[in-house]
C-alpha cells in the first residue's frame, strides 16, 4: 500500500478514437484543418504545464508547500472586468453531465439562471459519450434538444427561458489520442475547438462560454487565453470573444488566483470553489503529514476552516476586480421516493448556500432541478458584486490543519471502499456519477474516499482509527484488501437476481482497480 507517484512523462486518462476512425470522414467537414495548426501551437505547452504539476507536487512532498506568489501587476495594479449585462445574475448555476439528453432539457427547463453542460468529471471520458455529449451541447446551445417522455408518451424539448448555458470541457492534464494520426492532443483543446468549430454565433444568446476545470496555477491560465483568442482569430471572430468561468479545485490556485483571473481578464466572468477536488487536493499535496488524516467523508462539516477561509477569500478577489464568486455543489441529494432523505437533503442544501451567501458569494452550484429553488433564494438579486469585507486579510491562512474534527472510524473505511467500488462499476459502466446511498458521487469523491484510505493506512502508526466498539484498528495493506473483498462480496450478495454477468463481471473489476489505484498512488484527477 506505499504510495508512489506516476513519472512525470506519463500520459495516463487517455480518450482514444475507435477503431476504423477516420477524422476526415467521422468529424465535421474542415475541423481537422481548423484542429491541426492549434495542436501545433498548444501541445508542447500542455506538455511542459503537465510536467510543472508534477513537479509542484513532488515538491510539496518535499515539504515545499504551495504559497503566495510575490506581488506583481495581477496583485498591485487597478484592474477591472466590465460583467456582460446576460451574466450578472449567476445565484444558481445547474450542472449535470451533458451526453444525458434528458438532463440536460430537465436543467434548462428548470428555471435555473444557468446550466453548466458538462465533458468532465460527471461524463464518462470514452469516445461515444464524448461525442453524444458535444453533440447535445450544439443542440442545446441552438433551442432544439429533445429527448422522449416514455411515462408521458411524449417528446419534451426546451423551453424558451433566459437561462445561460456554459459547457465544461476535460481539464488540461488529459489526453485525447486517435483524431490527428500520431498525435496525441490535450483534450481539452480538442473539446474546445470541437465546440467551437460547430458554433454560429447567429445561435446564440450570449457569447460562446466554457467554464475552466482543474488548474494548478496562474501560467495555465495564459495557456486558455491563448487558446481562447486563437480559436475566435480562425473562426474570424474578435479576440475576447470567448468567455469563461474557472473553478478554484486545486490547492495550488488558491494561492494564485488573482494572478490566474488577471492573465484571463478580456475573457474571465467568475471563480468556482470547486470543494470536492479542492478537498482530494488538499488531501494529496498533504499526503505525508499525518495532521491531515481526514475524518470519515460524511462527518466533516460544510464550514471546516480550510474550506470557510477560502469561501472568504474567493468573493474578496472576485468582487475586487468585478466578476462572480460561486460557491460549490452540495453532495447529498434530493429524493422523491424518500421523504426523510428528501427533507434532510435539502434542509443540508439550504444551510450550505445560505453560508456561502454570507461569505459574499453570489451563487452556488446544483445537480437536481429540485434543488434550483432552495439556492435562489439564499442570494440577493442578481449578485453581491458591491459587497466587500471591511478588512480583508490580504494573505489568508489557506492550510488550517483539521484538527478536533469528525470522526475516523473503521466503518468509515469501510464506507469508503464500498463506494469507491461502486463508483468505478458505474464509470466501466458508461456513468460518470453515480448516486450513491444519496450522494451524488463522481471523480472529484472517488478521488477523496482513495486518498482518505491511502491516508489511513500510510501513517497507521500514528493515528488511531477505531470499530464500533471504540477499540482501535490499525490500518495495513492486508486490512484494506480484507475491506474490498469484504465490501465487494456484499455487494455482489446486494444484488438482484437475474442481475447480468457483465455487471458482475464490472463490479470485480471495479474492486481490482479501485485497490490497484490506491496502493500504485494514482490520485490525480484523472
Amino acid at each position: 500500500m506505499a504510495t508512489k507517484r506516476s513519472s512525470p512523462g506519463a500520459i495516463q486518462s487517455m480518450n482514444v478514437a475507435p477503431a476504423g476512425f477516420d477524422g476526415a470522414r467521422d468529424l465535421p467537414k474542415g475541423f481537422l484543418e481548423f484542429l491541426i495548426p492549434l495542436d501545433r501551437a498548444f501541445t508542447a505547452r500542455q506538455r511542459e504545464l503537465v510536467r510543472k504539476r508534477a513537479a509542484a507536487l513532488a515538491a510539496a512532498h518535499q515539504g515545499k508547500l504551495p504559497d503566495y506568489l510575490p506581488p506583481s501587476p495581477a496583485t498591485q495594479e487597478k484592474w477591472k472586468v466590465e460583467l456582460p449585462a446576460w451574466c450578472e445574475d449567476q445565484r444558481n448555476q445547474m450542472t449535470g453531465p451533458s451526453d444525458d439528453a434528458e438532463l440536460v432539457v430537465k436543467m434548462l427547463n428548470s428555471g435555473a439562471p444557468v446550466v453548466m453542460l458538462d465533458l468532465e468529471d460527471s461524463t464518462a471520458n470514452t469516445w461515444p459519450h464524448l461525442m453524444q455529449g458535444v453533440s447535445n451541447i450544439l443542440s442545446a446551445l441552438r433551442g432544439q434538444l429533445s429527448y422522449f417522455d416514455h411515462k408521458r408518451d411524449r417528446t419534451v424539448g426546451i423551453q424558451p427561458s433566459k437561462s445561460v448555458i456554459f459547457s465544461r470541457p476535460r481539464g488540461l492534464h488529459l489526453h485525447q489520442g486517435g483524431v490527428i494520426a500520431g498525435e496525441i492532443l490535450p483534450a481539452s483543446l480538442f473539446d474546445v475547438a470541437l465546440v467551437a468549430f460547430q458554433v454560429d454565433p447567429a445561435w446564440l444568446k450570449h457569447p460562446l462560454t466554457f467554464y475552466i476545470p482543474k488548474s494548478e496555477s496562474a501560467e495555465e491560465a495564459l495557456w486558455w487565453r491563448d487558446i481562447f483568442q486563437s480559436v475566435a482569430q480562425a473562426k474570424g471572430w474578435p479576440k475576447d470573444s470567448i468567455k469563461c468561468m474557472a473553478l478554484v479545485e486545486s490547492h495550488p490556485l488558491a494561492y494564485q488566483m488573482e494572478e490566474f483571473s488577471y492573465n484571463l481578464r478580456d475573457h474571465i466572468l467568475g471563480l468556482n470553489l470547486g470543494r470536492w477536488d479542492y478537498m482530494a487536493s488538499l488531501i494529496h499535496f498533504n499526503l505525508p503529514d499525518p495532521r491531515w488524516v481526514l475524518p470519515d467523508r460524511n462527518t466533516i462539516p460544510h464550514n471546516i476552516a480550510f474550506f470557510q477561509n477560502l469561501r472568504n477569500r474567493i468573493p474578496e478577489i472576485c468582487h475586487k476586480h468585478g466578476i462572480l464568486a460561486i460557491g460549490g455543489m452540495t453532495a447529498l441529494y434530493p429524493s422523491r421516493e424518500n421523504a426523510e432523505l428528501n427533507a434532510r437533503a435539502l434542509a443540508v442544501l439550504e444551510e450550505d448556500k445560505k453560508n456561502e451567501a454570507m461569505c459574499l458569494m453570489d451563487g452556488a452550484w446544483t445537480g437536481h432541478p429540485d434543488q434550483n429553488g432552495i439556492a435562489v433564494k439564499q442570494f440577493p438579486i442578481p449578485n453581491q458584486l458591491k459587497a466587500r469585507p471591511a478588512s480583508p486579510d490580504p494573505r489568508p491562512d489557506l492550510r488550517p490543519a483539521p484538527a478536533g474534527v469528525g470522526k475516523q472510524t473503521l466503518g468509515g473505511t469501510r464506507a469508503a471502499v464500498r463506494t469507491v467500488i461502486r463508483y468505478r462499476q458505474g464509470v466501466l459502466s458508461g456513468r460518470g456519477a453515480s448516486l450513491l446511498d444519496g450522494y451524488m458521487e463522481d471523480l472529484a469523491t472517488d478521488r477523496i474516499y482513495r486518498l482518505m484510505i491511502a491516508q489511513r493506512v500510510r501513517h497507521r502508526a500514528v493515528i488511531r482509527i477505531a470499530d464500533e466498539n471504540g477499540r482501535p484498528v490499525i490500518h495495513t495493506p492486508e486490512l484494506i484488501t480484507k475491506l474490498f473483498d469484504e465490501e465487494l462480496n456484499r455487494i455482489l450478495t446486494e444484488l438482484s437476481a437475474g442481475t447480468p454477468a457483465e455487471t458482475i463481471a464490472q463490479f470485480k473489476q471495479a474492486r481490482a482497480m479501485s485497490e490497484q489505484m490506491i496502493v500504485a498512488g494514482e490520485f490525480n484527477p484523472e
